[in-house]
């Protein structure tokens, strides 16, 4: 199956992770003038009104660098939203987002066909994250049209999966878009990506030490002087499992290696969980390719030299 033309022009095979509270609309556009697909949650505009806002200013942004650089438009941009029962502002965000003819929108935390089919009615594209093949498959039968495989070490809520399997599954079945994420931070893991079957890489954790991302100073060095061995699974602070950096868990007074459990029944996204990501951060494993904070663009560039040079290695002509 051909990618949807929102997806197949890109110059580089990857889309950068909606961000909770950290992406906003100065990473995004960074993201989509340096080439890679740039995203953010819904939920990161508050109040509620500041999602039109910031909408606008993406548009507007992507659309002058467009037409200052005729030769290298601006990659396409996403939103995500949160199709969980516990998301209240669901209804107004997406009008928000038909307002604005989002091109994509990645959906997480249960797959509605309504949602689908209102993202499809303005010719948007939707692109679900799943942990499985159960939910792989759910997501295609409500009418999504891709899928994020969200594999073991990706940072926030994070599957157990091995990415090789859960792409081999998918791709038993499934021969539409699919991203992979899971510990991805380097060019030449982008072209891994590939070789298992997935379109695009999808990159968060390396944004988050950008000088565009909105993430406070020690997060972002805290990203930088650690590695997988400081990546900590939990399902303690949303109610869903997720990775997280063992020093922000050290820091609110908690032992990292004894974590209690939660109960799933505690799951929320309103403001106990942006509570929870606030003072714990989530992170994935791939961060010990991250060495300092820099802009995103010179991020993307990075991300493309080693993409090219992987390629160089073995054989492939230029992308």
């Amino acid at each position: 199956m051909p990618l949807p033309p929102v997806l197949s022009r890109l110059p580089l095979p990857i889309i950068g992770s909606p961000l909770f509270i950290i992406s906003n609309p100065k990473l995004v556009i960074a993201q989509c003038t340096a080439g890679v697909v740039g995203s953010m949650p819904a939920l990161n505009a508050r109040p509620a009104e500041q999602l039109d806002e910031w909408l606008a200013e993406i548009t507007e942004a992507l659309a002058a660098h467009d037409r200052a650089h005729p030769d290298r438009p601006a990659a396409p941009f996403a939103i995500n939203q949160i199709v969980h029962k516990s998301n209240d502002r669901l209804e107004h965000d997406m009008a928000v987002c038909a307002k604005y003819k989002v091109p994509i929108v990645i959906t997480s935390l249960g797959a509605r066909t309504d949602v689908n089919d209102a993202v499809h009615a303005w010719g948007g594209v939707v692109l679900h994250d799943i942990i499985n093949d159960t939910f792989a498959h759910k997501a295609i039968d409500k009418g999504a049209d891709g899928l994020i495989a969200v594999a073991a070490g990706a940072g926030g809520h994070a599957g157990v999966k091995s990415p090789f399997a859960l792409i081999q599954e998918i791709r038993r079945w499934f021969d539409g878009p699919v991203a992979l994420s899971g510990a991805i931070a380097t060019g030449d893991a982008v072209l891994a990506a590939q070789a298992m079957g997935a379109d695009f890489a999808y990159i968060g954790s390396a944004f988050i030490a950008t000088d565009e991302a909105r993430a406070v100073d020690g997060y972002k060095q805290m990203i930088v002087d650690s590695s997988s061995d400081d990546i900590v699974y939990s399902n303690l602070f949303t109610g869903v499992h997720g990775n997280y950096l063992k020093g922000s868990i050290r820091a609110a007074g908690l032992d990292p290696d004894a974590l209690p459990e939660s109960d799933p029944s505690a799951m929320n996204f309103g403001g106990g969980a942006r509570k929870a990501w606030k003072d714990i951060w989530g992170c994935g494993q791939g961060i010990g390719a991250v060495d300092r904070v820099v802009p995103a663009a010179e991020l993307v560039a990075r991300l493309r030299r080693e993409y090219e040079a992987a390629r160089a290695r073995l054989g492939l002509a230029t992308a």
